[in-house]
């Protein structure tokens, strides 16, 4: 609008009576934004309150459960794939990893494995934080707000499972057939664990809140729905993915053998692996879970009670 146009509109006001503030004149100058429905302007408010802390508190919480899930889930994940290929027992793998631990823990919490185990749970456990924290902002909603639609689906699985697939692929170069070892992973391996990957995704982050209300009330007596099925329902979806988790190492592992032997070698580890990937998966997304949500609850809810304290001293 030209300087013109815009006191004539200030003068129009003064000629009818009307009082002139600073938002007329304002609105004298300013073009108006075609943001209406009828008669009623539309606002867009985006909660963005403490949003910088609300972000570090999502890293403290993923950092928080990573740190306490990595230790278990490495030794197992080494387990698994040193009885696939033959190197070792499960058992013997896991008991000496354990030893190493606890008589050496420095060397096993510097190890590369463990690191590359906290980078895949930590990043997964952000992503899935963030997601809330972005859905809380442009909601608006409460800061300690969770979510468990299609896009924190979408943004935890690309995430665990582009982070997974790489973890895959050195763990089986560390731990797998001493003759294949070198050899590049088939992209056949690499589609199942992605595979595997959605499905336990889907078990630990969008199923849970899901199953929760449907099961009995008694529970609450010991512990929350929620949390039982934080930690049941990914364990349960380990019968189904552990096959493929099996299939996968087998092509990498013994690349010219026929599918019925295949077969077989995975039906002869299917019991076994899949309790210890049950084990693996109970600390990672149940209990690394409800250890997550309940350390980014209490933090959240410590940012927004000043803000509630405040509203209610005025």
């Amino acid at each position: 609008m030209s300087d013109g146009a815009g006191r004539n509109g200030v003068n129009s006001a003064k000629g009818h009576g009307s009082p002139l503030t600073a938002k007329a004149l304002l609105d004298a100058d300013l073009p108006k934004r075609p943001s209406t429905v009828g008669s009623s302007i539309i606002q867009t408010q985006w909660n963005t309150r403490h949003l910088s802390s609300r972000t570090a508190s999502d890293a403290a919480s993923a950092a928080c459960a990573a740190g306490l899930v990595a230790p278990l889930i490495t030794i197992l994940d080494r387990g698994i794939i040193e009885n696939a290929s033959g190197r070792s027992p499960l058992l013997t793998s896991i008991s000496t990893s354990f030893r190493a631990l606890f008589t050496r823990p420095h060397t096993f919490l510097a190890s590369r494995p463990f690191r590359l185990i906290s980078l895949v749970y930590f990043s997964t456990y952000f992503v899935a934080n963030s997601i809330d924290t972005i859905s809380s902002t442009l909601t608006p909603s409460p800061i300690a707000h969770t979510t468990s639609g299609p896009s924190k689906f979408l943004a935890t699985s690309s995430v665990n499972m582009s982070l997974c697939l790489y973890k895959d692929s050195q763990f089986a170069q560390m731990f797998g057939a001493a003759a294949t070892c070198r050899n590049p992973i088939p992209k056949a391996s690499y589609a199942l664990f992605a595979l595997r990957d959605c499905l336990t995704v889907f078990a630990s982050f969008n199923l849970p809140p899901v199953v929760a209300p449907l099961l009995s009330d008694k529970l609450e007596e010991v512990a929350s729905k929620a949390s039982v099925a934080q930690i049941l329902v990914p364990a349960a979806m380990q019968v189904v993915s552990t096959p493929l988790h099996l299939w996968g190492l087998d092509l990498y592992n013994r690349p010219a053998v026929s599918t019925s032997e295949r077969i077989r070698q995975v039906g002869r580890n299917w019991v076994g692996s899949t309790v210890a990937r049950m084990g693996r998966i109970v600390p990672a997304f149940g209990f690394g879970g409800v250890i997550n949500s309940k350390v980014r609850r209490r933090l959240m809810t410590t940012l927004e009670e000043p803000a509630v304290e405040r509203r209610a001293s005025r």
